[in-house]
């Protein structure tokens, strides 16, 4: 009796692509693929293919300016997208022991993990159109560009080493208010950043803002309005309390482009509203033009 041939073992799950050529599922695996290569557009809903969205400096093709994390800003403001950074101080943290369900602490601790920063304030030295300035740029993505200690000590420091270089300053804001876990700490940073702007105006020394979206709140409130010029980006929403919260109050529905860009372009609040590739143009003339006569820094 003839022996029964045994059976085949099983093969491996793959596909047909690992049956055929073995090799070419390690090369197109899916850790090779970058998970975030598409980009969903939130006005129309369409895929925008990520490189092509970072070549247009996360404008989408109806316009929207997306928002943008502090070293993304710094690279597309500085010439070159060089600049010497300026390192930004400690503060104490949790200074009240905050919980709102959640320690404050790891609400930094995460927030930390996710920006891949220590706060939400960024600052650089470099040139604008050939133009020295320090730009200190507020990044919405840690905790909201929520302004609390760390962020008023940053905003100070820049000026402070504005003045030290003889040099303008530019500020981009983006914020939803004051941090509430620090409490009435955070409010005081309103009234220190405001005496900061005065030891730029002393030195005689612009001070120029450029709103980006969204600015509201305790930053709106202080130096977000205390520039000798005001920019801002197209779309950006820019006030104090927002639109449903006014509605509610005043018991009125807000006209159209309600405290966006345009509409404040409109009732003179903002100065002039830039596209994003054209802000570093912008900034160097405006930043040429404030600093006429006066002598740069070594």
């Amino acid at each position: 009796m003839a022996e029964k041939t045994p059976p085949k073992p099983q093969e491996k799950r793959g596909g047909w692509l690992s049956r055929f050529a073995p090799g070419v599922r390690k090369i197109v695996s899916r850790r090779d693929t970058p998970e975030n290569l598409w980009v969903k557009d939130p006005d129309t809903g369409d895929m925008l293919y990520r490189p092509d969205l970072e070549t247009a400096q996360w404008v989408t093709p109806t316009g929207r300016h997306m928002r943008i994390n502090a070293m993304q800003r710094l690279g597309y403001t500085f010439d070159d997208g060089a600049y010497e950074p300026i390192e930004t101080p400690d503060v104490p943290e949790d200074p009240l022991k905050f919980s709102d369900g959640k320690p404050y602490k790891d609400r930094l601790i995460a927030a930390r993990k996710a920006a891949g920063r220590k706060d939400t304030m960024a600052i650089g030295f470099g040139e604008i159109d050939g133009v020295e300035a320090v730009v200190i740029v507020q990044d919405f993505s840690f905790m909201g560009g929520s302004l609390g200690m760390a962020a008023g000590e940053a905003f100070i420091t820049a000026a402070r080493a504005a003045v030290l270089k003889a040099s303008p300053m530019v500020c981009f804001t983006a914020a939803g208010g004051a941090r509430m876990q620090e409490g009435a700490l955070s409010l005081m940073q309103m009234a220190r950043t405001t005496l900061a702007i005065q030891e730029l105006k002393t030195a005689q020394l612009p001070f120029v803002v450029v709103l980006t979206d969204p600015t509201t709140g305790g930053v709106t409130a202080s130096y977000a309005m205390l520039g000798d010029v005001h920019l801002a980006e197209p779309g950006a929403l820019i006030g104090f309390a927002g639109p449903r919260v006014i509605e509610a109050t005043i018991r009125e529905k807000l006209p159209p482009g309600f405290q966006r860009a345009e509409y404040l372009q409109e009732k003179g609040m903002v100065d002039r509203v830039v596209d994003r590739a054209e802000l570093p143009t912008v900034l160097g003339q405006v930043l040429s033009m404030l600093m006429g006569g006066k002598r740069r820094a070594a």
